[in-house]
């Protein structure tokens, strides 16, 4: 029987005369487009730009909601008063369904960028914070988080859907967790290696794991990023061979 799986990737987060990745070109490996909202990446201009290109390419579109980190793209841990994260989930929200709706589509998930989604994975306080954002602007958005990790039961807890997620091009350690990227061996570079272990973790349920051991790991949907060398053939290779598998790649939002 033909499987079916979700390929997301991080877009919009070109800033007025600097770019970050190639957009049009990701847009046509994947079906999920987790746009930047303004706050660790991303003008205006250039993420409606990215949501008319998605809308063209029938890409479903999610928020890259983030910490308030233009300089530090996002990836820098920040301790924030809950009520202020709340808000700051609703207004990057807001900004985004804008800009959405300017372009012919609408904002259909959360997916949270960088430090705040590793942080929220593990801290039940900023995730509660973040939970409360999304419910105060639509209980319907799924949360798109780490496979495995506590903020997936803690959302459903709460009444969000979720949808668990794996990295492609990153190393996992036997307890399902990802290897540090200061760590030897945490980003992976091999399109067709990447494109195998996608296979694998599709049919199989799980990944060898940087240790060496199979570590189970169960997801809906996998994160192709696209600001890294060589992001469009590492996304073609897995697309390709997931195809020719017979795994049909379609959003999430589409498989229910």
């Amino acid at each position: 029987m033909a499987k079916t799986i979700d390929l997301n990737s991080d877009l919009g987060e070109s800033f007025g005369q600097w770019t970050m990745g190639d957009d049009a070109a990701i847009l046509k490996m994947v079906s999920s487009a987790n746009v930047a909202c303004g706050f660790h990446a991303g003008s205006p201009a250039g993420i409606l730009e990215t949501l008319k290109a998605a809308k063209a390419q029938g890409v479903t579109v999610g928020a890259h909601v983030a910490y308030p980190d233009l300089v530090g793209f996002g990836r820098r841990n920040m301790d924030i008063a809950s009520d202020e994260l709340t808000a700051d989930v609703i207004y990057q929200l807001g900004a985004l369904q804008g800009l959405a709706r300017a372009a012919g589509t609408q904002v259909r998930y959360v997916k949270p960028h960088g430090a705040l989604y590793n942080t929220i994975a593990y801290n039940e306080r900023q995730a509660l914070a973040v939970i409360d954002g999304i419910l105060a602007v639509d209980p319907q958005l799924p949360l798109v988080g780490l496979a495995g990790s506590p903020i997936l039961a803690l959302a459903q807890q709460k009444g969000l859907k979720t949808i668990a997620e794996a990295f492609a091009d990153r190393a996992y350690h036997a307890d399902g967790t990802l290897v540090s990227r200061r760590e030897a061996g945490a980003v992976l570079h091999d399109a067709q290696q990447v494109a195998e272990r996608m296979l694998q973790l599709i049919t199989s349920g799980g990944l060898k794991s940087i240790e060496g051991e199979f570590t189970p790991i169960q997801v809906e949907s996998i994160c192709v990023h696209g600001d890294s060398p060589g992001a469009i053939a590492m996304a073609s290779q897995i697309r390709t061979l997931l195809e020719a598998q017979g795994i049909t790649v379609r959003s999430f939002i589409l498989q229910a």
